[in-house]
C-alpha cells in the first residue's frame, strides 16, 4: 500500500507545463496537491517559488515538497536554505527513492530542461512511493540537520 502525502508544487516560468503534468499525475493517484504557482509564463525568480514551497513544508501544510525550474539546481538551492529542508535534485529513479530512504529528503528538485515528461513522472512515482529507513540513516540525517 502507498502512502498519500499532501505535497506542495512550485517552479518557476521555465517549468510550468511540467509542474501541471505532474500535480494532474500526483492528483491521479491520490495525492493531495497544493499547487503554489506561478501560472503564467511571464519571466520570474526560482529562489522565490523554492523558498515558497520549502516553507509550506517546514509549516506542516504539506509532507513533501516537488519544486521545478530549468535545471533544478537553482530552486533546490533556494529550497535548501530554509532551516529543516533536505532537497535534492534529481534526473533518475534511482536518486530519487534514495534521497527519500536514505535521506529522509522532504523536497525533490526537477529540471524541466533537463529531463523529459516521461521520466519526470517516473522519478516522481519514485520518489513518492519511497520511505525513510531510519537506522544509521537517521543519525546522518541528524548531522545534517545539525
Amino acid at each position: 500500500m502507498t502512502v498519500k502525502h499532501r505535497v506542495v508544487l512550485s517552479s518557476d516560468h521555465a517549468a510550468i507545463d511540467l509542474r501541471q503534468t505532474i500535480a494532474r499525475h500526483i492528483q491521479a493517484q491520490g495525492h493531495e496537491v497544493l499547487d503554489i504557482g506561478p501560472t503564467t509564463t511571464e519571466s520570474t525568480h526560482y529562489p522565490l517559488h523554492g523558498q515558497a514551497a520549502a516553507q509550506k513544508v517546514v509549516a506542516g501544510e504539506a509532507d513533501l515538497g516537488i519544486i521545478l525550474c530549468g535545471t533544478g539546481q537553482g530552486i533546490m538551492m533556494a529550497a535548501n536554505k530554509v532551516a529543516g529542508i533536505r532537497c535534492g535534485v534529481c534526473s533518475d529513479t534511482f536518486s530519487a527513492r534514495m534521497i527519500r530512504q536514505h535521506n529522509d529528503a522532504n523536497m525533490l528538485s526537477l529540471g524541466a530542461r533537463v529531463v523529459g515528461e516521461g521520466l519526470a513522472l517516473d522519478i516522481v512515482d519514485a520518489y513518492l512511493s519511497a520511505e525513510f529507513e531510519g537506522g544509521r540513516h537517521a543519525t546522518r540525517v541528524d548531522m545534517i540537520e545539525g
